[in-house]
């Protein structure tokens, strides 16, 4: 896949990542490493709706099973965006239910964290839906609470383009630059009630900007994330990299304020957004610089990751060529793509050899572990659950002393059986 044409510049409709998965290479990686990813929980972000990303349910289920083989617990994944209606929402999950449907008894969808962990132990994958636009609501309010039961655990207010909550990142990158609206803000109050995650991904730096202060203001402490954006600066002083660079990363302090929430930040491993300065397939040395820039800036304790990819190609190439004229960026992805950026990292095929190359930058496995899933589902147990990090620690403590005076209660306990 080394030169695209033209037609992807009508890329960012509907889609949110790079090129195809199924396509991508497998790195080798140790025994040790494959190993981690498998005792690990992994909760990974892909982005192919029906229709764009896959058209045939067999495609779902292989990707899937070489994610489930690999150890990955569990993905986020988008399942609306751009100008989504509510039907179209509907639909969309009927296609992935359906699908999933075909083979039972492999899937767990996540109400709580304990879904997660249920996954990760019992060998299955834990589905998180995301929706990447609040244009799913229909403008009606009563239906954030129905999305929060259907199992959204996320939301981004604007994709990419104008719509009533706000202005996403293209439109901003081309000059319609409103912010946050008064709508946008009811939105924010909603999803805050009701336990969903406030994503600031592909939303313009206005309206991140606002919607940042609106939460500090009115929700103070409630973290929110970017559930996949890469750091704009890890390549703007590269040789090839364009001035304006990619419209869809983020800036160090956005994502300084998304740790300071409490939330994470987590890279794609994608290559256009990297302006093209990195051609042919993702290798694992780039994932974890796109891991290690992000830990420098906010801390381990806020670090995620996403592959953000779509399933294989074919359709894709489809989509975009009956929507050549729908977005326009300059023809920045178009570039991006013919210097070869097209392809991404599929976590089953990637992540063991990231791990190879982390250990050796010193990380420790404690940390990989908060990356890789650990710092997503203290997020997901302070939003979803209401549970605080520092209350969360407190319970289990709680927990293991009054296991721990249990134990010696019974051992004391001449006529217990267990003494016998």
């Amino acid at each position: 896949m080394k030169k695209i044409l033209s037609v992807f510049t009508a890329y960012g409709l509907l889609l949110c990542g790079a090129l195809a998965s199924e396509e991508s290479k497998t790195w080798p990686a140790t025994d040790k490493a494959k190993q981690f990813v498998k005792d690990s929980i992994v909760i990974g972000f892909f982005a192919s709706p029906y229709g764009a990303g896959w058209l045939e349910e067999k495609t779902v289920h292989d990707y899937l099973n070489r994610s489930r083989a690999a150890g990955i617990t569990g993905h986020d994944m988008t399942i609306a965006a751009a100008n989504f209606t509510w039907e179209q929402y509907i639909n969309e999950l009927y296609m992935f239910r359906k699908a999933y449907a075909a083979q039972p008894g492999k899937y767990v969808y996540v109400r709580s964290v304990r879904d997660i962990e249920h996954a990760h132990k019992t060998g299955k994958t834990a589905v998180l839906w995301n929706t990447q636009t609040s244009t799913i609501l229909n403008n009606d309010l009563k239906k954030v609470p129905i999305l929060k039961e259907l199992g959204i655990t996320s939301m981004i207010l604007t994709y990419n383009d104008v719509f009533r909550a706000g202005s996403g990142g293209l439109a901003e990158y081309n000059g319609t630059k409103i912010g946050l609206t008064a709508w946008g803000k009811q939105i924010i109050d909603e999803l805050v009630k009701y336990g969903i995650l406030v994503d600031l991904s592909h939303t313009g730096p206005k309206t991140c900007k606002d919607i940042i202060a609106y939460m500090n203001e009115k929700h103070p402490g409630v973290p929110f994330v970017y559930t996949h954006s890469l750091p704009s600066g890890l390549y703007k002083n590269e040789k090839n990299a364009t001035k304006r660079g990619c419209y869809r990363n983020i800036s160090d302090e956005e994502a300084l304020a998304a740790a300071k929430s409490g939330g994470f930040v987590s890279p794609t491993f994608t290559e256009w957004m990297m302006d093209g300065v990195w051609p042919d397939d993702i290798s694992p040395k780039q994932c974890a610089d796109m891991i290690d820039y992000y830990v420098k800036l906010v801390g381990v304790d806020h670090v995620g990751i996403a592959s953000d990819d779509m399933f294989t190609t074919k359709p894709t190439l489809d989509f975009v060529a009956k929507n050549a004229a729908a977005y326009d960026d300059g023809g920045y992805m178009m570039n991006a793509f013919n210097k070869g950026a097209d392809g991404c990292g599929e976590l089953s095929k990637i992540l063991a050899a990231v791990t190879d190359e982390l250990w050796k930058r010193g990380y420790s496995n404690e940390d990989i572990q908060k990356i890789y899933g650990g710092n997503k589902m203290r997020v997901y147990h302070h939003v979803w659950e209401g549970i605080p990090d520092a209350e969360r620690k407190k319970g289990a403590q709680h927990r293991a002393e009054s296991l721990k005076k249990l134990k010696q209660e019974i051992q004391g306990d001449p006529f217990d059986p267990l003494n016998s």
